[in-house]
């Protein structure tokens, strides 16, 4: 690589070189004889001369100038130790005394391009890439070194940067997936591959690709110009080999030794295609089912295999013969890709052990380009065995109906159910009724021979159907039981008597008329109403006599009752009961008595009913309701106020007088209580114990403020030492029974007398000797039997102290 480029620039500096001498010739020609300058120049100096002969108004001959180039040329990636000279510009106004001025201009001017000012020599001072730029556009010119002025006009020119080939190819757009179809024909096109090369393609052979396959043969191949890769092998099989990794290179240089070159990687996959058919792994599969399975069950399957995938390798089942195709089906499980054998419907052992099926598999969707590779089915032999269950006993019906009379006695025979043993072993069957399906137990049945029996009468207004459910069970087997039902109907019997429809009374003005119809009454009856059975109506034999009513059949089941007399009045008798037989045609036949109730109501001219109650003609005449609501009103209120009146006389009257220094505790509060001794002063008056002289006279009441005052009873005795304390008590309370302001309760009243000739003057613990003293006891003797314990023990006392 180096040793090219270094050739290359060998071959640059060489063009370079004679192209110098080229210009150095023309220029020496020009200055001698006929001038040989570019058309360029050649116009402009022209131009130029025009411009003098039209102000000087002369003809001028034109500058000769000493140079002539149009462009320079800069082998790119030059890396020597010396800067490259470009060119050398030199002007025929240049002298060589050194007054003329070289200036360069332009594109890279000054850091790329540099000029000697002297000698005019340009030279490139940097390493130039053509791919960043390939050409640069620059300015020269002559002027005057001392006073800067242009000897000429300025002059442009080209320096392009000479390629090398320093770029290698790429794939700008790789690695690259490819899909192909399997069994493709030799050629098929799978993709192309583009590789880029940044060096110049208009320059040599630094940009002329070519592609070659490096990993991938024999199966594919790419055309070298295009880089198009197509298959090379026939029948390529996805089934055997999928994916292929395939590299692919571009090279310049037309391929040729010294090109640079890039690689580039292709996933190429195989697409799938239906070039394979349906395949069972074996010819024959066994199954097996019981012959308890009920219809839709699965009895097995079986996959016949496709290598291809998705619609292609899509498979449907189907039976093609068999002793079998009515009893099983088969279906397709989308999932799995299996054939699905299910029942359709059910087998019996003792029937059928064994059934035998042909299946076949096939394709569902087709490649017409494959069709003749077919066929893409293939088939198998299915084998069922049928196996032995212990099924329960079936009955010869699904369900049984019966009829029984109503009334039959019990024992009566309703019907029969049969069911047998459908096994091989043909086991004995029992029967039974579940008690749930009848539960108050109306029948039986024989646990050996189905037989259904009442076991009382049955009532058809009661229960007119029964339904239950009869169970039969294997015995010796695995007590597997199966039901049937029973419905058994109940026939009517003509057992019930007709009665009225309704039972409402029937209103009847008091100023009916004869012969008028008050009411058409019908009759029901709880039996079946045969055809052509109706209901009989009549009078009963008790009332045929009676002059109110009268009754007529009217032979549709109906009756009509009409009033045979003038004028009825509620005070007289305001209900009437009419007694009426009914009969039906039955068989046997049946009646009844039923009693008609006729109220008697007061009505107006339009014989509009006012009033059918009897309770207004009770109560005297003018008296209305409301005026008997007002009398029991005043009653109450009268009432009230006597009650009001006499819980005021007997409230308590309050004391009129108080006392200024009134002892609360003069009257007894609590009558249970028997004293506390000498402290105790609640239950005394403690001014009359201290003043025992007021008992002589009348004491006033001090809870009350005494009106009269009366003065001492006749017949009062005086008292005395002897005085009868007994008789002076009786005396106090007979004073206070007949005392007019005496309050109306109980109050227990204070006498103001404890004796005379006492001593102490006072039984008060509050004027006690505090000190022993002989004291005479005897007067107690004289105060009576009340005295008489506090007499003995005091005069024992004393009698004991005398005698010691």
């Amino acid at each position: 690589m180096s040793r090219f480029r270094e050739d290359r620039m060998w071959e640059g500096l060489g063009l370079q070189v004679f192209l110098m001498c080229l210009g150095a010739v023309l220029c020496s020609a020009v200055a001698t004889s006929a001038p040989l300058e570019h058309s360029h120049r050649h116009r402009l100096s022209l131009h130029r001369h025009r411009e003098r002969t039209g102000k000087e108004g002369q003809v001028l001959h034109r500058s000769k100038r000493g140079w002539v180039w149009n462009q320079f040329f800069v082998i790119e990636e030059y890396t020597g130790p010396d800067p490259v000279l470009v060119g050398r510009l030199h002007s025929d106004v240049d002298a060589g005394d050194g007054n003329c001025k070289y200036i360069l201009s332009g594109e890279g001017a000054g850091t790329i391009f540099v000029i000697d000012d002297k000698t005019g020599n340009i030279h490139a001072t940097k390493t130039l890439d053509r791919e960043e730029q390939a050409q640069y556009t620059l300015t020269a010119q002559a002027v005057d070194r001392a006073t800067n002025k242009p000897l000429e006009p300025p002059s442009e020119f080209i320096v392009k940067v000479q390629d090398i080939n320093d770029n290698p190819p790429e794939f700008l757009h790789g690695p690259y997936y490819a899909r192909v179809p399997e069994m493709s024909n030799v050629g098929t096109s799978v993709m192309q591959v583009t590789a880029t090369d940044a060096d110049d393609p208009t320059y040599g052979n630094s940009a002329r690709l070519v592609y070659s396959i490096l990993q991938g043969q024999p199966y594919f191949s790419v055309e070298p110009q295009t880089g198009i890769i197509r298959t090379a092998l026939p029948n390529m099989d996805r089934e055997a080999r999928q994916e292929y990794d395939v590299v692919i290179q571009a090279k310049d240089m037309g391929g040729h030794m010294g090109g640079l070159s890039g690689t580039t990687e292709v996933k190429i996959t195989l697409t799938d295609v239906n070039d394979n058919p349906p395949k069972f792994p074996q010819s024959v599969y066994a199954m097996s089912v019981s012959e308890d399975k009920v219809s839709g069950e699965e009895v097995g399957r079986l996959k016949a295999k496709d290598p291809d995938l998705g619609e292609n390798g899509l498979v449907s089942y189907r039976f093609i013969e068999g002793d079998g195709m009515t009893v099983f089906e088969i279906t397709t499980d989308t999932d799995t890709r299996e054939g699905v054998i299910k029942l359709r419907k059910p087998v019996d052992f003792e029937t059928k052990r064994a059934y035998t099926l042909r299946v076949e598999a096939s394709n569902t969707h087709l490649d017409p380009r494959f069709i003749a590779w077919g066929p893409y089915k293939d088939t198998a032999t299915v084998k069922v065995m049928v196996e032995d269950a212990d099924e329960p006993p079936a009955f010869m019906a699904t369900s049984y109906s019966f009829e029984v009379e109503e009334n039959a006695r019990d024992g009566t025979v309703v019907g029969r159910v049969h069911a047998k043993d459908t096994d091989v072993a043909n086991n004995p069957v029992r029967y039974m009724i579940p008690r749930y399906t009848d539960v108050e137990q109306f029948f039986s049945v024989g646990p050996e021979d189905g037989i259904i029996k009442t076991t009382r009468p049955l009532d058809r207004e009661t229960l007119p159907w029964h339904n239950i459910s009869v169970s039969a069970t294997e015995i010796g087997g695995h007590h597997q039981d199966t039901k049937v039902r029973v419905n058994i109907k109940v026939k009517d019997m003509n057992d019930n008597a007709p009665e009225f429809a309704t039972q409402n009374e029937i209103l009847v003005c008091e100023n009916v008329s004869p012969g008028k119809l008050i009411e058409t009454v019908s009759a029901v009856d709880k039996d079946e109403m045969v055809h052509r059975q109706y209901f009989h109506f009549s009078i009963a034999p008790e009332a045929v006599n009676n002059q109110n009513f009268s009754l007529k059949d009217n032979r549709d089941s109906t009756a009509s009752i009409y009033v045979t007399r003038r004028g009825f009045s509620r005070m007289t008798q305001d209900v009437y009961f009419l007694p009426i037989e009914i009969n039906d045609n039955g068989i046997p036949p049946m009646s009844s008595t039923n009693t008609l109730t006729i109220r008697v109501c007061s009505c107006d001219s339009k014989d509009t009913i006012l009033s059918c109650n009897v309770e207004p003609y009770i109560l005297p005449a003018g008296l209305s309701t409301g005026a008997l609501i007002a009398i029991l009103a005043c009653i109450v209120i009268l009432l009230a106020i006597v009650v009001l009146f006499v819980a005021l006389r007997r409230q308590k009257k309050e004391p009129l007088i108080v006392f200024e220094e009134e002892d609360i505790r003069e009257n007894i509060i609590t009558y249970d209580d028997e004293g506390g001794g000498e402290e105790d002063t609640e239950a005394f008056d403690i001014a009359t114990l201290q003043n025992p002289d007021g008992a002589n006279g009348f004491l006033p009441r001090k809870d009350i403020k005494p009106e009269l005052q009366y003065p001492m009873r006749p017949g009062g005795h005086p008292v005395a030492n002897s005085v009868d304390v007994d008789d002076f008590i009786k005396t106090r309370i007979n004073d206070a029974d007949n005392d007019p302001t005496a309050p109306p309760y109980d109050s227990i009243q204070i006498y103001g007398y404890e004796g005379r000739g006492s001593i102490a003057g006072s039984l008060s613990s509050l004027e006690s000797v505090t000190t022993d003293s002989d004291l005479d006891y005897d007067y107690l003797q004289s105060w009576g039997p009340r005295f008489k314990k506090l007499a003995d023990l005091y005069g024992t006392k004393d009698s004991a102290d005398d005698n010691s």
